[in-house]
Order: structure tokens, then sequence, then C-alpha cells
């Protein structure tokens, strides 16, 4: 049940360790906060493992990619996985650039990820068969669609057992797979698209689902994919005529604060392939 991977989560109150960009950073902090977990934001190579270590999570996002933060996320990565901690790889932008693309794959090398979340240009990038990112937008013809969904779950799940993790992959339709199973999954809203952050957010969220659902991540992958879809569409419904992505942004996290698991089990719109 997707709803009570929510309640595990309003229970558990999980402390996230964030190396994230430093656009989305805020946005990061206030939607674990909605979720009922914990942020901490530290990227500084003295104290990353000591911050993990007191963390039930850690999710890493190089969308504001340089030198000084890769050794961080390599060594929290490293110290979080030897906790046993649930890992999320933000790859953001894979692909639109060598630095960006070859950093993810020695993350990926590195660190025993749970999870790996992007657009299908940037898993596409990662696996070596796309170059087409657009920065941290998917690139043309690379949304998962009605028309092409069978081939996007079987890409789903070839991936996920490509890189021995799971592999969520968020668009118009939004996959979740373990390599064997594949969520399909319908909620969201296409102007969720004019915020700059809800990619991050989602990816935070994922470790906070996660470390609370310890046994059962395919769901809580799926289920936190889910809320954050449908707390998009709760948010738009209730925008003034007048209210833009600004507010949008604002009512998208209310929702998130406001959910609980009854909310999410009725809203959810999903499938198991």
């Amino acid at each position: 049940m997707l709803g009570t991977c929510l309640e595990n989560v309003r229970k558990a109150a999980p402390l996230i360790h964030c190396i994230t960009n430093y656009v989305t950073v805020n946005d990061v902090a206030n939607i674990l906060l909605a979720c009922g977990g914990s942020p901490i934001m530290s990227d500084d190579i003295q104290e990353v493992e000591d911050i993990t270590a007191l963390c039930a999570g850690l999710t890493l996002n190089i969308g504001t990619l340089n030198q000084r933060t890769l050794p961080s996320m390599l060594a929290a990565g490293k110290r979080a996985a030897a906790l046993g901690h649930p890992v999320v790889l933000d790859p953001v932008g894979a692909g639109a650039s060598p630095l960006r693309t070859q950093s993810a794959r020695s993350l990926i090398e590195a660190i025993p990820f749970t999870l790996i979340r992007g657009n299908m240009s940037e898993i596409k990038a990662l696996s070596q068969l796309s170059i087409s990112s657009r920065g941290v937008d998917a690139g043309t013809g690379d949304g998962v669609t009605e028309e092409t969904l069978e081939s996007g779950v079987a890409f789903a799940k070839d991936a996920a057992l490509r890189f021995g993790t799971i592999v969520s992959i968020t668009g118009a339709i939004d996959l979740v797979s373990d390599g064997a199973r594949c969520y399909v999954i319908r909620n969201g809203r296409a102007e969720m698209g004019r915020i700059t952050g809800t990619g991050c957010q989602l990816s935070a969220l994922t470790a906070a689902y996660l470390a609370a659902n310890r046994g059962n991540e395919l769901e809580a992958a799926a289920a936190a994919v889910a809320s954050m879809g449908l707390a998009g569409e709760i948010g738009w419904s209730h925008l003034a005529p007048y209210e833009g992505n600004a507010t949008y942004r604002n009512r998208i996290i209310d929702a998130i604060f406001r959910m609980d698991g009854e909310v999410l089990e009725k809203g959810a719109n999903y499938e198991l392939r």
C-alpha cells in the first residue's frame, strides 16, 4: 500500500543528508519538512562523513556540479553505504556535458546506490544510449507516452539491472523499476515543469521514503513519485486565476504537508507491470 509508505515517513521522521544544488536547496529542505522528515545540508569534505553517519538517508544531486563537492559526494556516499543507509543519486543534466556524464558514472561505479532518479534522457546518457539531454530537461523524443510505454518499461527494467539499483524515470508518465517489476505512474501535471526544482525535491523526498520503509524499497520509491505527482495535481487545483508558477511551487509543498496515507492511496494513479 503506497499510503502506508507515506505514514511510515511521518512516524519515522527520517533525517536526510542532502548534498544538492544551490539553485533549489531551500525547496529541497522544505519538501523534506513537509513530508515529515528533516533535512541537513552539508557538503564540506571535512564533515560530510560525520554528518551522513547521523542521518537515515543521503541524496546526491549534481545540478550545480563543481570539483569541490564531487569528493564530498564520494566520501558521503561510501560512508552511507557502509552504514547500510539508502543513497539516492540525481544525475541532473547527465548527457549535457562530458563532465556531468562522467562524474555521474564515476559516482555510480564507486557507490552502491539504492536508487537513481532522473528523466529519460539522463538515464539514457548514463546507459551510453543517448546524448540528447538539454540540461535538466529530457531531449526531444525521450518522453514516455502511451505509445512508447512498452519500450519505456523495458528500458527501465534493463537500466535497473544494468546499474544494480532501483531506477526512477520521471516525466509525463513515471516509471519506477527494480529490474523485475515496474510501477507505471500517471500522476502529476505538465505545469510542474515550469517550476525549478521539482525533480530535486522528489529525489530528496524519495530518500526519506526509502529510509522509512526499509525492505520495501520499490514500493516506497513508487509512493514518493506518486505523492509528488498528486501534490502537483492538488496544488494546481488550488491556484487562483491570477497566480502563477511561484505560488504553484508553494502549493505543491503545502499539498505534501497536508497529504496523508488515505489521500495518497485514493489519488495515486498507477499500475504494476
